[in-house]
């Protein structure tokens, strides 16, 4: 990959806050115009990670590129960032925040005012407008924020957890906004904890836990490299085949199917035809990959 097709490059970076060490050894790269999903637990390092590329904190140690650059002030023009903490002037009327945001970005005048009336109206708060902040409530308060970020329409949008208190109903409309602007050529970094949100969304993930990487790259190649060996299978009969540990390692049973992981080296069409061979009458029989949720709770159980 060369640095032009990366947005941004961190090259064993390590921060510590006294005794501690929040991020360490840390090298990514996220590649232009792709979403990709910092995920891992509570304290993990993701904050600290977003903070170094946003130049909030510095590095003890390694290096950060962006946009094919050494990091510097001039670059964060060209960056939206929504932090973790959130935090609007309670008595400022919400179009004069949003200028006023607009325009630490240097994005002013006739276009910023158009663009906060856009944005408004895409998160239903045009009523909202000459209001202050402390008459909104949390969910619309965060609303704002995320407006904020992306304003001066920025290259490339970095959120740490930018679902966290949002509606099932605007975490969609949020979903369909980092879509579009992916659909734009933008490039998309997000923290969360959400790996339900992470799967549906992010092209590349980096998986962090106790402030070291434990897996980065696609999501289809992470769960290709994952190794496990599942079926769901719907059937009447058969059960035999699935109590056979020569077979079947072990079994998930819900309602009207099952989840067979099977033995290590068994051909999932071996279970088949052996389910066939015992008369079993089936409905369903599929490969299942493992979802990045199984995926970070055995990384960070200790499966790593």
């Amino acid at each position: 990959m060369t640095t032009s097709q990366t947005t941004v490059s961190l090259e064993h970076v390590t921060k510590r806050f006294d005794e501690v060490t929040a991020v360490k050894d840390l090298s990514l790269a996220v590649r232009a115009g792709r979403i990709y999903g910092l995920i891992g637990p509570n304290g993990a390092g993701k904050t600290t990670t977003i903070r170094m590329i946003v130049n909030i904190t510095a590095p003890d140690s390694g290096g950060i590129q962006l946009f094919g650059q050494q990091q510097k002030a001039e670059l964060q023009d060209r960056i939206g960032y929504l932090p973790e903490e959130r935090g609007l002037y309670r008595k400022m009327r919400i179009s004069d925040q949003l200028l006023f945001f607009a325009e630490l970005k240097d994005f002013k005048g006739r276009r910023a005012k158009e663009a906060v009336d856009g944005w408004l109206g895409r998160m239903n708060l045009v009523e909202w407008k000459n209001k202050k902040a402390e008459a909104l409530s949390k969910g619309m308060q965060q609303k704002i924020q995320f407006i904020a970020a992306v304003i001066h329409d920025p290259d490339l949008l970095i959120l740490d957890e930018p679902f966290s208190g949002l509606d099932p109903i605007n975490m969609e409309l949020l979903k369909e906004i980092l879509l579009e602007f992916k659909a734009a050529g933008k490039t998309i970094i997000f923290s969360t904890h959400l790996m339900e949100l992470a799967e549906k969304i992010c092209d590349d993930i980096c998986l962090i836990n106790r402030s070291q990487k434990v897996l980065e790259g696609s999501l289809r190649d992470v769960k290709r490299s994952f190794g496990r060996n599942s079926v769901s299978v719907r059937a009447e009969g058969g059960d035999g085949v699935l109590d056979d540990r020569s077979i079947v390692s072990s079994v998930k049973r819900q309602s009207n199917e099952v989840e067979a992981l099977l033995a290590e080296g068994v051909d999932p069409q071996l279970a088949l035809r052996r389910l066939v061979e015992s008369g079993a009458r089936i409905t369903k029989f599929e490969l299942v990959e493992p979802t990045l949720h199984d995926i970070f709770i055995e990384k960070v159980s200790g499966g790593s």
